[in-house]
């Protein structure tokens, strides 16, 4: 059966390592959804980081689709959500709690800012505030609006931390929460029902196909869950082990156009 819809990760995969998109695979992209294929870029980051991006390859329209927070929220282009698996205040302050026991920093993101109870805000939050062009809000748990939506948490500190953090994670905690480290130094926790994967197989059900005409494109372990339920699974020539041996193709890194020429093979030859 034919692709109709490929889902694409960002950082690693459609950006190259200077976070850009090259010109090649910009004018691949164009030709796929030129032909009527849906282009849906998946990502950690929420609309408001993955914005530039729609924009040079041309995708807008409230027609298009992007998932976001790693699967939290599905939305058009346009910013109409229509699928949507969040955090609520309880669990805030339970991971909030989780975090102080374990030593490490913590934030959330909302759709519209990231919000730590840290005083000596972490250089990842920095970074991560700058990435998805979202303000930071320092606030106390107790001043925490109790109405928040949240997409997904992050526990965030050097890679070697954050390793050994996994290993502390309480069992309670893995059965009731989705824990997926998108970088080496995030470890992110999101709704048990969000993930890449999940909200792929929404998005598709709503559109009306199925895993035979998804192709999912990724390089790292929040990648996994949609490269299982596409038909065609591609991983990146740097794309971690796990990722690689699920894969029924392995294309170039994100350095050598690898995404244009997954598209190249699979989309516009057939």
């Amino acid at each position: 059966m034919a692709i109709k819809i490929v889902a694409i990760d960002l950082d690693g995969t459609l950006l190259t390592d200077n976070k850009q998109i090259t010109d090649k695979t910009v004018s691949v992209i164009k030709q796929a959804s030129q032909v009527g294929v849906k282009i849906v870029l998946c990502s950690g980051r929420p609309l408001t980081g993955v914005a530039e991006h729609l924009k040079k390859l041309g995708l807008s329209g409230d027609d298009q689709f992007v998932i976001t927070y790693n699967g939290a929220l599905v939305r058009t282009i346009e910013g109409r959500t229509i699928i949507r698996h969040t955090l609520n205040y309880n669990d805030y302050t339970d991971l909030e709690a989780l975090s102080r026991k374990l030593r490490s920093h913590f934030h959330v993101e909302t759709e519209n800012h990231i919000y730590t109870a840290n005083k000596n805000l972490s250089p990842y939050t920095i970074a991560e505030s700058f990435y998805v062009r979202m303000g930071i809000r320092y606030r106390d748990v107790g001043e925490m609006p109790m109405n928040l939506r949240i997409p997904k948490g992050m526990f965030i500190d050097p890679p070697e931390k954050i390793t050994a953090l996994r290993e502390k994670i309480p069992q309670s905690f893995l059965e009731k929460y989705y824990f997926v480290q998108s970088e080496p130094f995030f470890l992110e926790v999101l709704n048990k029902s969000a993930s890449k994967g999940n909200a792929l197989k929404d998005l598709a059900k709503r559109l009306g196909w199925t895993s035979e005409n998804m192709m999912a494109i990724g390089d790292q372990g929040n990648d996994l869950s949609m490269l299982k339920v596409a038909g065609t699974p591609v991983a990146m020539g740097n794309a971690i082990p796990e990722v690689k041996q699920l894969a029924k193709f392995v294309t170039a890194t994100n350095e050598e156009d690898g995404v244009a020429k997954a598209i190249q093979k699979f989309v516009l030859t057939t």
